[in-house]
This record gives C-alpha cells, sequence and structure tokens, in this order.
C-alpha cells in the first residue's frame, strides 16, 4: 500500500523523468527534422501533410530513442528528485520524523526497476514488430527502397548467397547470385536469376528462396535437381512439379534478415530472434550477437547498478546546487557508460569472451555501488 510519502516522491519523480525524456526526444526531433527538411518537404508533397509525415517518422523513432535513454534518464530523475528535496529542505523534514533514508529512496528504486522492466518489454515486443518502420531513413521515409545485399555464405550446404539489392518490405533480393560449392557444379557454378524471394519451411520443402527468371545456367527446366548428403539443394522444374518454367528453387538456412544490409538487424529483432539465428546451423554470427544476447539479460540490472552509483552521492554531499549535483551524477554515468561499451567492443573482437564482455562492467563497478550504498544506511 503506497503511502503519502510514496505517492509524492513518485509522482516527483514520474514529472522529472517525463520532462527530461519529453525535452530530450524534442531537441532530437528539431535538430534531425531541420537537417533534413528537404528531403521531409519532397516526400510529404507526395504523401501529405509535412507535420503528419514528421510525426508519422519520429514516433517509430521514439520507441528506440526510449529504448537507448531510459536508464539514464531513471538515474537522472532518481537524482533530481533526491536533489530537489534537499534543496527545499524537505528531506530535513523527513528524516527529523524517524524515517531513514532507505525508506525514503525504496519507492524511487521501484520505479527505477519498473521502468527498467517496461524497457526490456519495449524491446522484446514493440521494437521488433516495428523493425522495418525503425530501420527506414531520411532518404527512404517510404521505406520501400532498394538497399544493398549483405552477402552471407551457407555453413552447412557451401552456398554463398549475394544479390544486386534487397527489397526488404517484399522479402525478395534483385538479381541474385548463388555460387555452389565445387562438387556441387555439375549445372554450373552459380545460379542466377532476376529476383529471389525467401521461402519459409514447410511440409516437404526446407527454408529456402525461389528464384525467378533464372538466367544461369541455361535450359534449367530440363537440368536435373542438385541434391547434398540425400537433401534438396537445388530443385528445377524437371523434377518439382510446382516449380514454373524458369524458376528454381535453393534450399537454404541463412534467413533473409541476414541478408539486409541497409537495416541494423541485431538492434531491432528480439532477444528470441537472436538466440533463434544464433542456434542455426547455417549462419555463423559473430561474438558481438553473443555479447548483445548476454547484455539484454543483464540490462535491468545495469540500469540498477547505474542508479545505486548516482544516488548515494546525493547523501553524502552537503552542497544543494542542483547542477553540480547532476552534473557529478551524470559523470558516473559517462563512465559506466563508456566501461560498458569499452567491454562489449572488446567482445565483438575476440578481445573478450562474450560473457565477461557483459558482465565485466558490472564486477568492477557493482561492488563500488554496493559500498557507496552504505551512504544510505547512515
Amino acid at each position: 500500500m503506497l503511502l503519502t510519502l510514496d505517492r509524492y516522491l513518485l509522482r516527483q519523480f514520474v514529472g522529472v523523468f517525463a520532462i527530461c525524456f519529453v525535452s530530450l526526444m524534442g531537441l532530437y526531433v528539431v535538430i534531425d527534422a531541420f537537417s533534413h527538411l528537404d528531403k521531409f518537404s519532397r516526400h510529404a508533397d507526395q504523401h501529405g501533410n509535412l507535420l503528419v509525415v514528421i510525426a508519422d517518422y519520429y514516433s517509430y523513432k521514439a520507441i528506440d530513442f526510449f529504448d537507448r535513454t531510459s536508464g539514464v534518464l531513471s538515474m537522472i530523475a532518481a537524482v533530481f528528485t533526491v536533489t530537489w528535496l534537499q534543496r527545499h529542505q524537505e528531506l530535513t523534514a523527513i528524516m527529523a520524523a524517524g524515517i531513514p533514508k532507505t525508506r525514503i529512496v525504496r519507492p524511487i528504486i521501484l520505479a527505477v526497476v519498473a521502468i527498467s522492466l517496461v524497457a526490456a518489454a519495449n524491446r522484446e515486443t514493440l521494437i521488433p514488430s516495428f523493425k522495418e518502420q525503425l530501420g527506414r531513413t531520411t532518404k527512404d521515409l517510404a521505406g520501400v527502397a532498394n538497399g544493398e545485399v549483405r552477402s552471407r555464405f551457407d555453413r552447412v550446404t557451401g552456398l554463398l548467397i549475394t544479390g544486386e539489392q534487397v527489397i526488404a518490405s517484399e522479402r525478395k533480393l534483385v538479381r541474385p547470385t548463388f555460387i555452389l560449392p565445387k562438387g556441387l557444379r555439375m549445372n554450373g557454378k552459380q545460379l542466377a536469376g532476376e529476383s529471389a524471394t525467401a521461402m519459409p519451411a514447410t511440409q516437404g520443402r526446407p527454408a529456402g528462396y525461389l528464384v525467378d527468371g533464372v538466367t544461369a545456367p541455361a535450359g534449367i527446366d530440363k537440368l536435373p535437381s542438385i541434391t547434398l548428403d540425400g537433401r534438396p539443394l537445388v530443385l528445377t522444374p524437371r523434377d518439382a512439379a510446382w516449380l514454373e518454367p524458369g524458376q528454381a528453387f535453393v534450399a537454404s538456412g541463412v534467413p533473409f534478415q541476414l541478408l539486409v544490409g541497409r537495416v541494423s538487424w541485431t538492434n531491432y529483432a528480439s532477444t528470441g530472434e537472436l538466440l533463434s539465428a544464433l542456434s542455426r546451423p547455417s549462419t555463423k554470427l559473430g561474438p558481438s550477437i553473443q555479447v548483445a544476447i548476454h547484455a539484454r539479460v543483464l540490462q535491468p540490472l545495469v540500469d540498477t547498478t547505474l542508479l545505486m552509483l548516482g544516488l548515494p552521492l546525493m547523501f553524502s554531499r552537503r552542497s544543494r546546487n542542483v547542477f553540480l549535483s547532476i552534473g557529478l551524477c551524470v559523470c558516473v554515468a559517462a563512465a559506466f557508460s563508456v566501461a560498458i561499451l569499452a567491454c562489449r567492443s572488446l567482445g565483438g573482437v575476440h578481445l573478450l569472451s562474450p560473457a565477461l564482455a557483459a558482465w565485466l562492467p558490472l564486477l568492477v563497478f557493482g561492488p563500488v555501488a554496493v559500498g557507496m550504498s552504505q551512504t544510505l544506511q547512515t
């Protein structure tokens, strides 16, 4: 049951958090929108009102912005709430009533944990649902422009998949090329076509790519299919009645998302999607994916540690200068964030194991946060 003090502190905390988020998001929108106002204007000439176009674009960006800033903003809101109490002598009155510091900060800590959990839910549900919208840029506000293909090697079949362009909205490759492994080149070195559409696995057919307008090898309708260890690798119309003339089907476990070079897929995929891609034998993803998975699991703990690094400073300092106190906490947050980025970067280039890269900042700053929290006990 929330007491009057809890409601008062939560109201202050939520207000500061909302103001900080709206202010930073507004600053980002103003700077970015005015930098690309010509692109928004051209798009608005064909798709409606300029303000509607800008609001539609940045409404999706706000989801990603919240995910990236919620931890730091939570700490700033918590620190500002406590500092505000000190500045107006309310903290002295509350403690004079016999209420300990740990009881005062309890609702603030619970609020930070709640925001961290909301951010995790946002990361796992909303962001993956809107990955196409989040992947748009000001150069492609409609989200229909073709992007570059990120070539991938299928480690199970030995295929190299590449192409000229990719249409993410249609899950299609433009002028794809599938370079066959050396032992399976009886029909030619490669299979090329006008387009290839990603197809999910169904009963009796593996996942792969349906190639339309096959240009190489010539006469695909009369060529036999290619198998690898008894499993289909390339199906042709001669052996697969469901294929139309000029078509071919290439079986591959490489997911379409990994071929899209324009969108940072790992940033917008859910943890389940990352684990699924990591477990596929056809793809060998870098250690950065493993680091990202560990980091997502630990993110609520990271947010709590960040709070406990900044909050005790408000009780140990005699200065009531709001801006000086917040500035000090921002410096602490910056040091912690730099350590996180450095460790994750080292994990991404094999200098640290993925688990250690995610845990090391907590192992270093966690004991510091625990030691600083003793200030709240006195």
